[in-house]
């Protein structure tokens, strides 16, 4: 590294060290729970910029966002993997020469070359605070560790009192699929101290959701601690989100006590067999959705993805409009975090009003005791309650590949006796029925996403 940018890096910390508010009293045990009553809503630059993203590309998403989304509830704007990677690559990740932007204490800095408001060592700020300025929230992912070359180059961890990068890493566990960190281990004198500096400098710049990746599968308990801990004693409400799945079950009552959102599976991308997948993983999560944890079902990869990105080319999501319902509907009654992936400025008519469905929305919003009915042959049906007007949401999915299907329910499972007004969310089309069942003939891949009202 040039001792120019060195300089301007340390001049950098010190300026934001200098500007940052004093330190606060550590958040409560549990508090970060209220931080996300409501699943967070957002947009993920992975699915359309994989490992390349650009300011001026999360700019202009933000600024989508702002204009089109916000009203309903849209509001995070997230800079995903390797946002420290001058020379990263799509299709891919540059593992041969990567050059990383790294500070004196071990910590990455976003690449100049790709965040030109980064420079002078202000990291992440200047972006943060433009998105903040339109009434947004700002993210970034990272992955779970130590920078390697932290490690090898011995770097001191900040308010570690001489203790060194190398003194806490190991090289067990180390994530299989990108190379840049080592496992951190928790019990090391300076492994705190590691998380603690790296939250407080994202504190710092404005950070107000971080996705942490490689952490879920195999579960990091040990690291996921160590998080925590760095989250609540940084003085920011920082939501956290695990990644990626499959979370395993019999870490639940630990993520729901440290995470504000966990990954189910591994990334959902644009084809019917990672929907289902993830409709017969999301079975054993139902009793865990409440708020402020919430079961995650991955980003949303509906309009245009893959400009840069990890799988295919550059093009419109390959799900068919059936299947684009039927998956909008499942992440919206599961009450899943909705993170949009697709590039917001090339969104379609079709595409922006799967996004801003007022009835949706509140149902996303306001519902609970969120249920499964069943899911079998072929057949899938999904229930939620809304306290405040005292309605019941039904979602029937055919997910078989061959033949239209009645998917129906009886009215007494979900509460309601004698008849009922209905209204088809999507559709808008409302009636009423005096049947002790309700349904509908769905074609394959298809849904449909009732509100019910007991008529007395």
């Amino acid at each position: 590294m040039k001792k120019s940018n060195l300089l301007a890096m340390m001049m950098g910390t010190f300026f934001l060290s200098v500007v940052s508010t004093a330190q606060t009293k550590p958040f409560q045990k549990e508090e970060f729970k209220q931080w996300a009553q409501t699943p967070p809503m957002g947009w993920n630059s992975w699915d359309c910029y994989g490992p390349t993203v650009e300011e001026h590309e999360v700019k202009a998403n933000a600024d989508y966002m702002a204009k089109e989304l916000k009203k309903f509830g849209w509001e995070y704007v997230v800079v995903d993997i390797r946002w420290f990677v001058e020379n990263d690559k799509a299709g891919g990740y540059n593992q041969t020469d990567p050059r990383y932007v790294i500070d004196q204490y071990g910590r990455y800095l976003p690449a100049v070359n790709r965040f030109p408001s980064a420079k002078d060592g202000q990291g992440f700020k200047p972006l943060a605070d433009y998105i903040h300025k339109k009434g947004l929230k700002f993210g970034i992912h990272i992955m779970r560790g130590i920078p390697k070359k932290a490690v090898e180059e011995k770097m001191p961890i900040k308010g570690a009192n001489g203790i060194t990068a190398d003194q806490v890493y190991s090289t067990a566990l180390q994530c299989e699929w990108l190379r840049d960190n080592y496992t951190v281990v928790a019990d090391k004198p300076g492994a705190q101290e590691y998380y603690n500096s790296i939250f407080e400098l994202y504190a710092q710049w404005g950070v107000d959701f971080i996705k942490i990746d490689d952490l879920s599968r195999p579960y990091h308990e040990g690291e996921i601690n160590l998080i925590r801990n760095a989250i609540d004693h940084c003085g920011r409400k920082i939501v956290l989100s695990t990644s990626p799945g499959e979370t395993p079950i019999s870490a639940a009552q630990h993520v729901t006590t440290h995470a504000n959102m966990w990954r189910m599976v591994d990334d959902v991308w644009d084809t019917w067999p990672h929907i289902t997948h993830l409709m017969d993983v999301a079975q054993k999560w139902y009793p865990y959705i409440a708020p402020g944890t919430w079961p995650d079902c991955d980003m949303i990869p509906l309009g245009r993805i893959s400009i840069r990105g990890e799988r295919g080319n550059d093009r419109m999501t390959r799900l068919t409009k059936d299947e684009q319902y039927t998956l909008i509907t499942f992440f919206n009654i599961f009450k899943s975090p909705l993170f949009f992936g697709g590039d917001l400025p090339s969104n379609d008519a079709f595409t922006l009003s799967l996004l801003t469905n007022k009835e949706v929305v509140k149902m996303h919003n306001e519902s609970t005791a969120v249920k499964q009915l069943f899911q079998k042959d072929g057949k899938i049906a999904v229930t939620s309650k809304n306290a405040k007007d005292g309605s019941v949401y039904l979602a029937l999915f055919n997910i078989s590949d061959k033949d239209s299907q009645k998917v129906s329910v009886n009215l007494s499972d979900v509460g309601i006796s004698g008849s009922a007004e209905i209204l088809n969310i999507w559709t808008g089309e409302k009636s009423k029925t005096t049947s002790k069942e309700i349904g509908a003939d769905l074609k394959p891949h298809s849904s449909v996403l009732y509100q019910l009202k007991s008529k007395k």
